[in-house]
C-alpha cells in the first residue's frame, strides 16, 4: 500500500486524536487530588518549573475552592499556563520533582490541576490582570509564539503598546503548528492566544515575515524597542542519497499539515520510518500510526539511555504500536519510479563521548535494509541562519547571541526563545519572554 490519505472513518480519526490527557470531570475530583498535596516548604516542584509557578499555593487555592485565585497564581508566572499544562514534559519537571516520588507514591497530578484552574479562567473569560497607565512607549515583537506572547503580555501589563508580527495566519507558534493534535488542538491554541491578548494593547499582524514583508531596520526606526522571537523551523537534512525522493518528508511539515487540515486529507505511508528520537519524532510517529499507517519504525543512532525524548513520550509511541530500532542511522534511501521503497541503515555502536556528553555513534560496517514507502525526517531543526546574518545580528551557528539580559549586539533589539537557544520546551520560551520583557522595561526606563 502506497502513501495515501483518507484511510480511516471520521469516527476513528476522532477517537485516535482525542485528548490524551482528559481534564477533571468534576470540581470534587480536582479538590480530592489537591488535598493529597503536602504543600511543601521550599517545594521542589516549584524549583523545577522554568517559570517558577508557586505550585503549592495554586494547589492550596484549588483545595479551598479559590479557583480564580489559583488561575491568577499560575498565569502571573506563566501566561501560557493552560497550554503548558497539556504539553509540558512534567515527568522531568514539576511532577518528576514531587516528593511523593521519593516515597514510591504517585506524584501529585500538577499538570491536570493546573489545567483545571486555567481552563476555568479561559472558559469564563476572567480578567485577572489590569494594565497600568499608558507610558506612550511602543515595542515590536517578531513572532507570536510562546516567547513573543509572554513578552507581549508582560509589557502590556506595564502600560506599553505592543505590535506582534507573525509570519503564519495564526498565533501560538509551535503550540499551534508543531505539537501532536492529541495533546492540544489548534482551536484551543487560538482561544489561548485570544485570552492572552484580551488584556488590550497587543495587536498581532499576521502573514508578516521579517525579511520579506518588513525589515528589522524598519522596526528599529518605528518602535522604541524590538524583541525577536521568531524561533527555529528549518528541518535538519540527512545529507544522504535519495533524500529528495517522493515519500520523504520532514516532521515539521508533516505535523504542520496535520495541524492545518482535516485528518482525512493528510497522506501517510503504510510502512513508515521516522528518523530521530526527540519529542517531534515521537509526535510524528504516533500521528502517522493514528492516521492509519500499518507499520511505523522509529530509528535512532544511539540507545535508549541517550534518547532526547522522555520515557513517558516513548511509551506513548510503544502503546500506539510503533517499533523502535536502536543503534541504527540512515545511510541511503532507495526508490523505484521516483518513489521511496527502501531505507538502508548503518548499524552503529557507541564510542567516546562527544561535546554533548553522550557517547558518539560509530558505524560498525554492517547495514540493514527496511522496506518503507515513507520516511519522516525528525533529526532536529536548524535556526534561520540567513535571517540572523542578513540583519547584522551576532550569531552562533545561526542562533542569535544575547547577553544574560536578552540584549543583542544591536541597540534596542532584544531576543529570546528558540531563536536563541536552538529549541527547548514551551515553558522555557515563556520564561525567555518574561526575561526579555524585563530587559526591555529596564532599557526603556
Amino acid at each position: 500500500m502506497a502513501v495515501k490519505n483518507n484511510r480511516l472513518t471520521p469516527s476513528v480519526y476522532a477517537e485516535n486524536f482525542a485528548d490524551i490527557h482528559p481534564p477533571y470531570e468534576s470540581a470534587d475530583a480536582a479538590i480530592i487530588e489537591a488535598n493529597r498535596c503536602l504543600f511543601c516548604y521550599d517545594a521542589p516542584c516549584m524549583k523545577s518549573c522554568p517559570t517558577s509557578i508557586d505550585v503549592p499555593k495554586f494547589i492550596k487555592q484549588i483545595a479551598t475552592e479559590n479557583i480564580k485565585g489559583s488561575a491568577h497564581t499560575i498565569l502571573s508566572s506563566n501566561i501560557m499556563g493552560a497550554g503548558c499544562s497539556k504539553v509540558c514534559p512534567v515527568e522531568k519537571l514539576c511532577e518528576g520533582a514531587c516528593v511523593f516520588n521519593l516515597m514510591h507514591e504517585k506524584p501529585i497530578n500538577i499538570a491536570r490541576l493546573q489545567r483545571y484552574s486555567t481552563e476555568k479562567a479561559m472558559e469564563n473569560k476572567w480578567s485577572l490582570f489590569k494594565r497600568k497607565p499608558l507610558t506612550g512607549k511602543r515595542v515590536a515583537i517578531v513572532g507570536a509564539g510562546p516567547a513573543g506572547l509572554s513578552c507581549a503580555h508582560v509589557l502590556s501589563r506595564e502600560g506599553i503598546d505592543v505590535t506582534i508580527y507573525e509570519k503564519e495566519s495564526k498565533g501560538g507558534g509551535l503550540m499551534t503548528y508543531g505539537i501532536a493534535a492529541y495533546k492540544v488542538t489548534p482551536e484551543f491554541c487560538e482561544d489561548e492566544v485570544n485570552y492572552i491578548t484580551s488584556i488590550g494593547g497587543i495587536q498581532i499582524q499576521y502573514n508578516q515575515a521579517m525579511g520579506e514583508d518588513f525589515s528589522l531596520d524598519t522596526l528599529s526606526n518605528e518602535f522604541d524597542a524590538v524583541y525577536l522571537a521568531f524561533g527555529v523551523g528549518l528541518a535538519r537534512q540527512l545529507e544522504i542519497a535519495g533524500e529528495h525522493l517522493d515519500g520523504v518528508v520532514d516532521a515539521i511539515s508533516f505535523i504542520y499539515q496535520l495541524r492545518s487540515n482535516d485528518y482525512a486529507t493528510v497522506a501517510v505511508g503504510d510502512k513508515v520510518a521516522v528518523i530521530g528520537m526527540g519529542m517531534t519524532a515521537i509526535d510524528a510517529a504516533t500521528q502517522a500510526k493514528r492516521l492509519g499507517a500499518g507499520e511505523v519504525t522509529l530509528i535512532y543512532r544511539r540507545t535508549q539511555d541517550e534518547m532526547p525524548c522522555t520515557e513517558h513520550e516513548l511509551n506513548i509511541a510503544k502503546l500506539d504500536g510503533c517499533q523502535i530500532m536502536w543503534l541504527a542511522a540512515p545511510k541511503e534511501i532507495l526508490g523505484k519510479d521516483g518513489k521511496v521503497n527502501n531505507l538502508v541503515c548503518d548499524l552503529m555502536q557507541l564510542g567516546e563521548p562527544d561535546t554533548s556528553g553522550r557517547r558518539s555513534p560509530v558505524a560498525t560496517g554492517e547495514t540493514i535494509t527496511l522496506e518503507v514507502d515513507m520516511v519522516i525526517k525528525a533529526a532536529g531543526q536548524m535556526p534561520y541562519e540567513n535571517l540572523v546574518k542578513n540583519n547584522k545580528l551576532q550569531d552562533n551557528k545561526g542562533k542569535v547571541v544575547v547577553e544574560h539580559t536578552s540584549t543583542t549586539n544591536r541597540i534596542g533589539v532584544f531576543a529570546g526563545g528558540d531563536c536563541v537557544n536552538g529549541g527547548k520546551e514551551v515553558v522555557d520560551a515563556v520564561q525567555a519572554g518574561k526575561d526579555g520583557a524585563a530587559a526591555i522595561l529596564k532599557y526603556l526606563n
